[in-house]
């Protein structure tokens, strides 16, 4: 499975939970997530995605790391499961 098909099923289940999962460029800012999920009330959750069984490269580890440090939440997903799983605890913890 492609990470963009991924990155597409990530798209289409945050809309249907009235969110926005938004393509995140920060020029000037290497290894910044894929995605910022913008949802209902007011939070933001950031989002790397990768192929299956694909891990974060040593800066995006680092990027997550600075965007944790400020209170923000941060995913690497690399399957539908994981956006299944991303997209329920979503559902649930409202």
């Amino acid at each position: 499975m492609l990470e963009s098909a991924i990155e597409k099923r990530l798209k289409k289940e945050i809309e249907k939970i009235g969110g926005k999962a938004l393509k995140f460029v920060s020029p000037g800012m290497s290894g910044m997530p894929d995605r910022i999920v913008l949802l209902p009330g007011g939070e933001i959750v950031f989002v790397e995605l990768k192929a299956p069984g694909k891990k974060r490269r040593k800066l995006q580890e680092y990027r997550a790391k600075e965007l944790q440090t400020l209170g923000f939440r941060v995913e690497c997903i690399d399957s539908i499961d994981g956006v299944n799983r991303f997209v329920k605890q979503l559902i649930e913890g409202r």
